[in-house]
């Protein structure tokens, strides 16, 4: 994985240097970190309440949590909630598994009082402060992310909206509001050089999302006139921290992206449930290349470790940072922290689908083991996820997602015409098998890619990278042949293997072998005779 990573380049204001990002020293850094939701904006998905609107957002669980122990209990719960939720230990763990940054979603109601006039809130503040520090002292650069703007910016559950409407663009009262909390925020942070930059808006302006929803499009130009007198009002205070700007419709839409709105900007998209290849950053790229700005996966993930090992890497081959989410959610393989469920945590459930109360001792009792549980110390850790964000032994690759920089003769090579892919390596003429048309999902994000191999004919080869290895790093290979066939496998210029495949509709798992030392490798397999189907490669270290 490139040196830009590294957390040593945390130093020093993040400035723009066209499409790079630069620390204070003038030196590129590609910022990888994960972001902090369910903290200061909570989402039902993280309490396993997926499908449950009365549970879905911040003002209806505080509403439901009132009714199930009583207000007194449940201001204490809150209070507590964001002591335990994340901690300096969570910073810290960031930061030892070789992250750089961090996203923190932030909510509104926690930093501006609803209703008339201009009331600050100190509680929001607080917490903020205090992450902020920890970054500092732990070297990760902190982005402040308006995730819930006043009246909603988004018109979904995951602004804290009242009624599904983006009012922060229909409304003049909260278009004032946020921009003077945008303010705020400014005259606080001006001096934190490890505050990376601002992140305006997150997911402005939903799509329409079911027969009948209400559409939003016209508010679009709205959003553009925020960003406008946003970026001034701020750069009044604060000539220094970094804007990022996102588009409408999830982060994915590029249309607003007409100009440079500050020569500190970056463009910040989001990316869930699409093919890990080219395909998924090639509008970004152009957008990128046009404007010469530098761009930001500031969201994505909620995958399996194969996708994460596809999506990751190809994002900083193309020099392109990335923040994943969430980081910590309950009974979780795709987080780097899992929070394991109190024991009766179905009657919590339960109550939100029928409104069956469990009783105000045994709700408090079951949301007091959900503050202790939370703690990092009492997660589950994924110590796998950050092996496959940052492709290094104890990664699983899936065949289809092989190198696709630098391109064809290098990184792969066909033998027949190009363009005869599946979609999903569309542009490499690379041939992807569908061997498992079958396959259930495992994740909401998963996509088609998932039940492809990828088909390796005689004289073919693809490439994978893989980083930090050592003697103590082994390899194995999944893979099936529908009639004889010959892969040599290598490692750079050294031959590891070379496997006869017998004729089989079995999984054939090819005998583990060891690797070389080397800060960075290129694995290759080439079929020499017959036709492979490559399903895996699956990487560990000897203990």
């Amino acid at each position: 994985m490139k040196k830009s990573i590294s957390r040593s380049r945390v130093e020093g204001f993040l400035d723009t240097d066209g499409r790079r990002i630069v620390n204070g020293e003038g030196k590129e850094i590609l910022l990888m970190g994960w972001g902090l939701g369910n903290w200061l904006l909570c989402e039902g998905y993280m309490w396993l309440a997926s499908g449950l609107p009365r549970f879905d957002r911040p003002r209806r669980i505080e509403t439901v949590i009132e009714e199930l122990t009583g207000k007194a209990w449940a201001d204490r719960f809150w209070k507590k909630f964001r002591e335990n939720y994340i901690t300096e230990s969570d910073i810290q763990m960031m930061a030892d598994m070789g992250y750089n940054s961090v996203r923190i979603p932030i909510n509104s109601r926690l930093f501006l009082r609803e209703g008339p006039g201009v009331v600050f809130e100190s509680e929001g503040f607080a917490c903020l402060d205090r992450v902020i520090d920890w970054c500092e002292q732990y070297r990760l650069y902190a982005f402040i992310d308006l995730h819930g703007a006043p009246g909603g910016q988004t018109g979904a559950n995951i602004d804290d909206s009242v009624d599904d409407m983006c009012r922060l663009l229909m409304d003049d009262d909260q278009f004032e509001k946020g921009l003077c909390l945008w303010e705020k925020i400014a005259e606080r942070y001006r001096d934190r050089w490890i505050v990376g930059g601002y992140d305006l808006l997150n997911e402005p302006v939903r799509p329409v999302r079911f027969e009948g929803d209400r559409d939003l499009e016209s508010y679009v130009p709205r959003l553009k006139e925020f960003y406008e007198q946003c970026i001034a009002r701020i750069r009044r205070i604060d000539p220094r921290h970094l804007i990022t700007l996102e588009g409408h419709h999830w982060a994915t839409e590029t249309s607003i992206f007409t100009h440079v709105y500050d020569p500190r900007m970056v463009i910040h998209f989001h990316r869930y449930g699409c093919s890990p290849d080219l395909s998924a950053f090639q509008p970004w790229l152009d957008l990128s290349e046009r404007l010469n700005v530098p761009l930001w996966l500031g969201e994505t993930g909620e995958n399996t470790m194969e996708w994460f090992s596809a999506m990751m890497p190809l994002a900083a081959s193309l020099n392109i940072g990335v923040n994943m989410w969430p980081w910590k959610k309950m009974n979780c393989l795709n987080s780097p922290c899992s929070v394991i469920p109190p024991a009766e945590w179905q009657q919590i459930l339960e109550y939100v689908r029928s409104g069956l109360h469990p009783g105000y001792e045994k709700a408090q009792k079951i949301l007091g083991e959900y503050l202790k549980n939370m703690r990092v110390e009492n997660c589950m850790i994924n110590e796998k996820l950050a092996a496959n964000v940052f492709r290094l032994p104890g990664c699983v690759i899936a065949g289809t997602d092989f190198d696709e920089l630098p391109g064809p003769g290098r990184s792969y090579s066909h033998a027949g015409p190009a363009g005869n892919a599946t979609e999903y390596r569309r542009n490499t003429g690379m041939e992807l098998f569908c061997r498992y048309p079958d396959r259930e999902r495992r994740f909401p994000f998963d996509g088609e890619w998932a039940k492809y191999v990828l088909r390796l004919k005689a004289g073919e080869f693809a490439c994978y990278s893989l980083y930090d290895v050592t003697v103590l790093s082994r390899l194995e290979v999944a893979c099936y042949a529908s009639e004889e066939t010959v892969l040599e496998i290598w490692q750079d210029d050294a031959l590891l293997g070379r496997f006869d495949l017998s004729v089989t509709e079995r999984r054939q798992i090819l005998s583990s072998m060891h690797l070389n030392n080397a800060e960075a490798c290129v694995l290759k397999l080439k079929t020499v005779r017959g036709c492979a189907d490559i399903e895996a490669l699956i990487t560990d270290t000897d203990t």
